[in-house]
């Protein structure tokens, strides 16, 4: 997750959340269409850590558009969870910026693009090419339906970088034990045998937070094919709460936790805990994104680490990164198109492939970190073989919350796999059903 950070350029810090905004801020919002500096300056929010790789992209970002336009850039840092849990009151007032970085799917950006609250940006898409530089999987995530179901014809957001969920290892604690990369889901399983055996917990794992329920559903995708997450995800066909991929899911993630797999704390532990942890050396294993990638080449002295894919699974959770969206209520849309197309320049690609980020439109010659390119070709096979298959909070607009409080009631024993599975249906089933009339 990124870090809330405070970084302003040229203007005033506005105060998401309604209670306060700058005095300058508020004067150009004021009045008939704004002043002609309004006209000159892009306001720009994201939730990017400075350090991280899109933060170090974007920031080259903003100095180029601001060289080639001339104009400024009112950058705003925002926490993931201030845009999150206040984007439908901002971005439906005079203070939405010109362009956001916004979470995809249907829950999410969908939601908001129903709401008519994100600006159709096809006509864009099509001036600028910009669909031929993004692979069809990913561009999923960037256009709804009037519903807000992602997959629909109309564009509503740009990505600039893709995510997976991969199985980080520490080479040094495998190498002690005697042990191999698996490569098959069997080999995988006596793996954490083999660190119980000896009296290490092996997975990193948090469920208070989301990675338990990745670990679920990718649980789920070993058994799964893509019309099963065409079913789960765009509501193609009914979900039957009781398939295999869900059961299997559910059983063997408490097997996980009945085995010693995975710690018994795990109920309220955080992904930060998780990742602290594996950077620690405290567990040998940790199933979670490529977001976390670039902080572990940082921070991870200790030891050797790599990556493989989730064994004798063809489908990986991932899809593009956060979208560029632009706000119905943006006052200059020309201009966020402008730093839209900057951000997919190779050169600024190449920044966020160098960093440990995944680039969608980088030229491969330019990527030169040797790290960053095992990352990327991690990401390239999944593409293509068409194995992004999206995350398991998507479906409704609060199951990112019913998901963890469940998996954590699993976890700890006050739920049963049966009485999980009901209390996830249910939400499902609701929401499905009242999109549907």
């Amino acid at each position: 997750m990124a870090r809330i950070t405070s970084r302003t350029t040229h203007r005033s810090l506005i105060l998401l959340g309604g209670v306060a905004v700058a005095a300058l801020a508020l004067s150009a919002c004021s009045g008939g269409g704004g002043s002609p500096e309004d006209s000159n300056t892009l306001t720009l929010w994201h939730y990017e850590g400075e350090d991280s790789a899109m933060g170090k992209a974007w920031d080259e970002a903003i100095k180029v558009f601001e060289e080639e336009t001339g104009a400024k850039v009112d950058f705003e840092a925002k926490g993931f969870e201030q845009i999150r849990s206040t984007a439908s009151q901002v971005l439906n007032s005079d203070e939405a910026p010109d362009i956001m970085e916004y979470n995809k799917g249907n829950a999410t950006a969908g939601l908001l693009a129903s709401q008519g609250l994100l600006t159709d940006i096809t006509s864009a898409v099509e001036e600028n090419g910009w669909a031929d530089k993004l692979a069809p999987s990913l561009q999923t995530t960037a256009r709804y339906s009037e519903d807000g179901v992602m997959g629909g014809d109309a564009w509503y957001g740009i990505p600039n970088y893709g995510e997976f969920v991969t199985v980080y290892y520490n080479k040094q604690a495998f190498a002690d034990a005697g042990l191999e990369v698996p490569t098959t889901y069997d080999e995988f399983v006596k793996v954490l045998d083999a660190f119980v055996a000896k009296g290490i917990t092996p997975l990193a794992e948090a469920g208070a937070e989301y990675p338990l329920g990745q670990l679920w559903y990718q649980l789920a995708l070993s058994k799964a094919d893509r019309s099963w997450v065409d079913d789960y995800q765009l509501y193609k066909n009914p979900v039957d709460w009781n398939d295999e991929p869900i059961t299997y899911a559910t059983d063997t993630l408490k097997e996980y936790v009945d085995a010693g797999y995975i710690s018994p704390d795990v109920a309220g532990m955080k992904a930060e805990d998780a990742g602290t942890a594996f950077i620690a050396g405290n567990y040998p294993i940790f199933v979670s994104g490529s977001w976390w990638y670039g902080r572990f080449t940082e921070e991870i002295s200790g030891y050797d680490w790599g990556i493989f894919n989730f064994p004798g699974s063809k489908l990986s959770l991932g899809s593009s990164g956060n979208l560029w969206v632009v706000p119905e209520n943006a006052k200059n849309k020309d201009l966020a198109y402008k730093f839209i197309d900057i951000t997919l320049r190779p050169e600024i690609q190449a920044i966020i492939g160098n960093n440990g980020g995944v680039p969608v439109a980088a030229n491969e010659s330019d990527i030169t970190d040797e790290k960053s390119k095992e990352l990327i070709t991690a990401f390239n096979s999944i593409l293509d073989s068409d194995g992004l298959s999206f995350y398991p909070d998507w479906p409704t607009p609060t199951f990112y919350d019913t998901l963890v409080a469940q998996l954590q009631n699993l976890a700890n024993g006050s739920s049963t796999p049966e009485q999980v599975q009901t209390g996830l249906g249910d939400e499902y089933e609701s929401y499905v059903s009242s999109l549907r009339g």
